[in-house]
This record gives structure tokens, C-alpha cells and sequence, in this order.
């Protein structure tokens, strides 16, 4: 137990003393890519691998010109970083109406495969905004590092009981993944609050995408079993 509290205090000191690591966020915009091949084609703008081919060698651009950290100001860089996510999200939300219209459209459209659609555009559907969670927040990654906080858009567990963090805490990656996580699944907040107006509509559109993505798919599922 000594020990992996030993490694969480390292990872989190390294965190804090170097910047956020990018790769994170460019694994889960990856995997967000790879999952758009197991799409049906109902759901996909043109063959299944056109629009993930496209979007992939966007993400390698971005990766290489990327630093490891975020600890520096660009904007070329991150202009391209959130135009490459935003790229993607456009792919899933064309996705997700077509998923929509198929699943309302009913015995006509096909069924075990949109239902696969649909638990993937779920996942998805978490993995891009924790993204967008994590480039929002305070400005982003590198303003959180630098200090250059003019307004906080969440607020964490650790900001409102200092004592159960380290002096110098911030959230990284992982804490907006979970945030995503938890607001996908219960349509709503629950130990992370959005502060600004910016982040709880953006909060608000999750929520309402991945209501309508899992009422539908059951609905569809449970049409299928009867």
C-alpha cells in the first residue's frame, strides 16, 4: 500500500513540477478515431475508413509537432490541436444524428448493428470531451501550468478541501476523463461543478447526447428482444 501511495505522490509531483503530459489526450482522441471503424455505414459519412483516415493523419501531424508537455504558450499549435478535436467531435455528433434517425426510423433501419453503433458513439462521446474538458479549463494545460488563471470553469473536490491536496494541486488528464465519465452516465454533475456559463452548457450538451444515445439503444434493444 506504502509503495503505491509512494508512486501516486511521484507521478502527481511530476505532474505538477513539469506540466501536463499530452499524451493522454491524444490517446483518447486516437482511440475516439480507431472506434469509428466498427461504426455501421448508416452512421459514417462516405466508407467506414475515409473520415477516420483523415482524421488519424491529422492526429499524427499534431502529435509531431506536439511537445511532451504542455508548459509552453503556442497558438498556431493549439489552434491546430483544437480544430484536429473539433474535427473529430463534427464526425461524431453527423454520427450520432444519423444513429438517431436510423433508431427512430425502427424495424426498417436494422438492428444489433446500430445498437453497436451506438454503445460506441457512447464511448466516444466520453473520450472527446473529456479533451475538450481538459483544453477549456482555465484557458487550458498550459495556462493552469503557468499560473494565468483569469476565470475557473470547474471546481474540483481538492480546490474546496486544500487540506486532502498537496500545496500546488491542479487537476490533470484524468480528472476530467472522470468528470466525463460520471456526467455521460448520470446526465449530470456529480463531484465536480461547472462554474462558468461556457462549461455548463458544454456539460449540458454531453449530458443530453449521451441521454439521447443510451434511451434510444435500449429503447431499440429491448424493441429487439420483444
Amino acid at each position: 500500500m506504502s509503495r503505491r501511495i509512494e508512486m501516486e505522490r511521484t507521478r502527481l509531483r511530476d505532474r505538477l513540477e513539469h506540466g501536463d503530459p499530452y499524451w493522454p489526450a491524444q490517446l483518447c482522441v486516437g482511440l475516439a478515431i480507431a472506434l469509428n471503424l466498427v461504426l455501421t455505414e448508416k452512421v459514417t459519412v462516405g466508407p467506414t475508413w475515409l473520415l477516420p483516415s483523415v482524421e488519424a493523419v491529422l492526429l499524427v501531424a499534431l502529435v509531431v509537432v506536439a511537445p511532451r508537455r504542455a508548459t509552453a504558450h503556442s497558438v498556431g499549435r493549439r489552434r491546430f490541436a483544437l480544430g484536429v478535436i473539433g474535427f473529430v467531435s463534427l464526425g461524431n455528433v453527423v454520427s450520432l444524428g444519423l444513429l438517431v434517425h436510423y433508431l427512430i426510423n425502427g424495424g426498417k433501419a436494422g438492428g444489433h448493428a446500430l445498437i453497436v453503433s451506438g454503445a460506441v458513439l457512447w464511448v466516444t462521446n466520453v473520450l472527446l470531451f473529456a479533451v475538450w474538458y481538459w483544453e477549456m479549463d482555465r484557458g487550458g494545460p498550459v495556462h493552469r501550468f503557468l499560473g494565468e488563471v483569469d476565470l475557473i470553469d470547474f471546481q474540483f473536490p481538492q480546490m474546496e478541501n486544500p487540506q486532502l491536496a498537496p500545496p500546488g494541486w491542479r487537476p490533470g488528464f484524468l480528472d476530467y476523463f472522470y468528470v466525463s465519465l460520471t456526467n455521460a452516465t448520470a446526465f449530470s454533475p456529480t463531484d465536480t461543478m461547472p462554474l462558468t456559463h461556457t462549461a455548463k452548457i458544454v456539460m449540458g450538451i454531453q449530458s443530453v447526447s449521451a441521454l439521447l444515445t443510451v434511451g434510444l439503444v435500449v429503447a431499440r434493444a429491448v424493441n429487439i428482444l420483444s
